[in-house]
């Protein structure tokens, strides 16, 4: 099973490069919003736990995110791998992460982490702020600090994903198809 980490600030193309990976790999993407709002959707034990923190505008517990993941991975038992979307953003989530899949017998195989220019990110979030209807992506000063708190909180990740020689950063300035040839490239070599 191949599990991959795609890291990157907001702006950097994650979501764009995330639809390449899965058409090309077969990968089922898991990003922790998304299993957040099905958990809760569908009122199981762990969406009502994790909608208790989010009402009272709290972060939900590494332990019920956690929980969630272990739900998605028993659920796709047949998928070649995991892409994980925001998730770890701290190093006490990476070794829940790495506890949970070592469990199933399985391991992160790679982090990728797209580096892009602050200037390059804040133009691209404006841009998209003008057709995405996100009230996050209007304002330069929140962008920026969006930026500094992913800074901030991942470079821990980075660091130990970096200890276990998985973590390659990917440029992730220039066209669409050429990050996601970068992308592969390195996918390709972990594969092998």
């Amino acid at each position: 099973m191949f599990n991959l980490i795609l890291f990157g600030p907001p702006g950097s193309g994650k979501g764009t490069q995330s639809e390449n990976l899965i058409k090309k790999y077969g990968l089922k993407h898991l990003s922790t919003g998304d299993l957040l709002r099905s958990e809760i959707k569908q009122g199981t034990p762990l969406g009502m736990e994790a909608k208790s923190f989010m009402d009272k505008g709290q972060l939900v517990p590494n332990e019920v995110v956690i929980g969630m993941i272990s739900s998605a991975v028993d659920a796709n038992p047949k998928v070649a791998g995991f892409l994980f979307d925001g998730f770890p953003r701290t190093t006490a989530q990476a070794d829940a992460l790495d506890k949970l899949l070592e469990l199933k017998k399985t391991s992160i195989s790679l982090m990728l982490a797209l580096e892009v220019s602050e200037e390059e990110l804040v133009k691209r979030l404006l841009k998209r702020g003008q057709t995405s209807g996100r009230s996050d992506d209007t304002n330069e000063n929140v962008i920026r600090e969006r930026i500094n708190v992913y800074h901030n909180e991942t470079s821990a990740v980075a660091e130990h994903y970096r200890k276990f020689n998985k973590v390659e950063m990917i440029e992730g300035e220039g066209s669409i198809d050429e990050i996601f040839a970068s992308i592969s490239k390195e996918i390709d070599a972990k594969l092998k």
